[in-house]
């Protein structure tokens, strides 16, 4: 157990006084100081390389009689002194419960008993770095999250003058070749028979399987957003459908809340989806559930994966790089190939960014060939004559 001692930081306003001893191969530096409360001199020490070592210890030590704050706290330490203030406007239903077990699966493992003074960027390029090699890019994603988070605070608690992390939130992660056009496509289903396949296998399972994947096609739709559906939310005179909730399985169970990018969307009925709206809606009243699972609950992804064994079953039809997520992209994708404009795709999706859009168009240039043609056909018309304002006109 780590000497309590060693932890111990001079009050703000107190006096220092140092002191460097040769020990071996290095030197330990010392600095004591005067309690005003109990007036006895406790000290804190460090065992250092070299002696500008040590007056960077003194430093930093004296940094923190006029700020008050730990130079020289650990990571750990430090997650463990601010409790949950780097969650602040988090939704606590979801992001903040994937950012705590990014904390404490793979940070705090990784980076916990460094000093949060010497927590660099390279040291954070390295971890990452080693991530990458283990876990998905979401993963990551929610593990540098909190990361970011927590030396945020650090800065505004003047533990450190600024986020090392910060940038490398930006790292990519593959996502450049992801929002390449084309690049999602290999998420998605090839046409539509091969998605009836897949509905009737879950539908072997039960009916409300083969609905829910349907209806997270064909509605370019999150899982949860499928959930999320009311009867009411169908639009038969404009042949529309509106997304604008999720139940999402948050800390204490399922919640009701917004979609992911806040705001409604609006999305086309297509042919192949009407008899399942139809069905699903009938002597159903407005506010009524649009689908619910076999013991009339709502449906989660990890839920129809466990029901209907989902990796195996994709693995038989020859999919086996389908997730559910996967789903959203079939109907997107298709979308795209339809001829789709690019803002509409984004609007229909809910993307805050085009260029997430762009991931679905094929990756050819078949959309800049239609483009040209478009362009080519109003330039072959023939000009129009144009009355010349300033010709004058013969009096009659």
């Amino acid at each position: 157990m780590a000497d309590p001692r060693q932890h111990k930081m001079p009050p703000i306003g107190a006096k220092l006084s140092t002191s460097v001893e040769s020990r071996g191969n290095g030197y330990l530096a010392r600095v004591r100081w005067t309690d005003p409360q109990t007036r006895k001199r406790p000290s804190r020490s460090e065992f250092v390389a070299s002696p500008e070592e040590a007056e960077q210890f003194f430093n930093k030590l004296r940094q923190a009689t006029e700020t008050g704050a730990d130079l020289l706290v650990t990571f750990g330490d430090y997650v463990e002194s601010i409790g949950d203030r780097w969650q602040r406007g988090l939704d606590l239903t979801s992001t903040a419960s994937y950012y705590d077990a990014g904390l404490r699966l793979r940070v705090l493992p990784a980076l916990g008993h460094l000093k949060v003074s010497k927590i660099t960027t390279g040291v954070i390029d390295r971890t990452i770095d080693q991530w990458e090699t283990e876990y998905s890019p979401s993963t990551i994603k929610n593990t540098i999250g909190p990361l970011v988070r927590i030396l945020d605070v650090a800065v505004r608690d003047e533990v450190i003058p600024s986020n090392p992390a910060k940038n490398r939130a930006r790292r990519t992660f593959h996502k450049d070749s992801i929002l390449q056009p084309g690049a999602l496509r290999a998420y998605s289903i090839p046409d539509i028979e091969t998605l009836k396949m897949l509905a009737d296998a879950c539908g072997a399972v039960h009916q409300s399987y083969s609905d829910h994947v349907m209806l997270c096609a064909m509605l370019s739709a999150r899982g949860s957003e499928v959930a999320g559906l009311a009867v009411g939310d169908i639009d038969w005179t404009n042949r529309i459908v509106k997304i604008e909730r999720q139940h999402y399985p948050g800390k204490g169970g399922l919640v009701v809340k917004q979609t992911k990018g806040r705001k409604e969307r609006y999305v086309p009925i297509l042919d192949a989806l009407e008899p399942v709206l139809l069905r699903l809606s009938a002597g159903k009243e407005p506010g009524d559930p649009l689908l619910r699972g076999p013991r009339g609950g709502v449906l989660t992804t990890a839920a129809i994966r466990d029901a209907t064994k989902w990796d195996e079953l994709v693995k038989d039809l020859d999919l086996e790089s389908l997730t559910r997520h996967g789903l959203r992209h079939t109907g997107a994708t298709w979308l795209a190939d339809a001829g789709v404009p690019l803002h509409v795709l984004q609007r229909i999706l809910g993307h805050a960014s085009i260029e997430t859009t762009k991931g679905y168009l094929h990756p050819d240039h078949r959309h800049l060939n239609e483009a040209a043609k478009l362009a080519n056909q109003f330039l072959a018309r023939p000009p129009q004559r144009k009355e010349d304002p300033h010709r004058t006109r013969p009096q009659l």
